[in-house]
């Protein structure tokens, strides 16, 4: 019935596979008419590509999407959670924002124009973290980009006196409702 939500439970690392594999539940949905979804949300976080990517496509879509963190959502799985346009959060769940890294492989060799250029990507990684949460809570960007490099960590009363949530409910979802479930699960390294 496309009036009752879909629920979809993202319990996983914001990279490619899940990523798409959320885009992809969302996709054939709306092809069936569904129109209301309720994104589940416990992460540590991940890719900022990725996370980008998600909340930009999540929030450019025809659909009413509540988010709910049921866990923690860390790092760049706060774009995710603030793609809802109603944000909810159950009572014994945080939240960790932080500034953005980058990986080198081992052995690395950088010219001093790659390290510009890799430096010139993480602040504007950065930037664009800060400015979808400043536009989603009502914080200025300097306020989240400092509290991003201070490494904060906000309890469900805090993330409220931010802006950040709407509303600290613990049920999840009503009954009877399809619930969809995103996980990812490393798998081990061959011999």
């Amino acid at each position: 019935m496309p009036n009752t939500p879909i629920v979809i439970k993202f319990f996983a690392p914001i990279i490619d596979v899940t990523t798409n594999a959320l885009m992809d539940v969302i996709d054939q949905a709306m092809k069936a008419g569904q129109k209301s979804f309720i994104l589940l949300i416990s992460s540590p976080g991940g890719n900022v590509f990725y996370g980008l990517s998600a909340y930009n496509y999540l929030k450019g879509i025809p659909v009413d999407i509540t988010t709910h963190n049921f866990g923690s959502v860390d790092s760049v799985a706060t774009l995710l959670y603030c793609a809802g346009k109603k944000r909810l959060c159950v009572p014994t769940a945080r939240f960790l924002l932080h500034g953005v890294s980058a990986q080198f492989p081992q052995p690395v060799a950088l010219e001093e124009k790659q390290l510009e250029e890799r430096l010139k990507s993480l602040r504007i990684d950065l930037q664009n973290i800060a400015r979808v949460i400043a536009s989603n809570t009502g914080k200025s960007q300097d306020e989240v980009i400092q509290a991003m490099l201070d490494r904060t960590t906000l309890n469900p009363e805090e993330a409220k006196s931010w802006g950040l949530v709407h509303e600290i409910k613990v049920e999840l979802f009503p009954p009877g409702v399809k619930v969809i479930s995103i996980q990812y699960q490393e798998q081990p390294a061959q011999r």
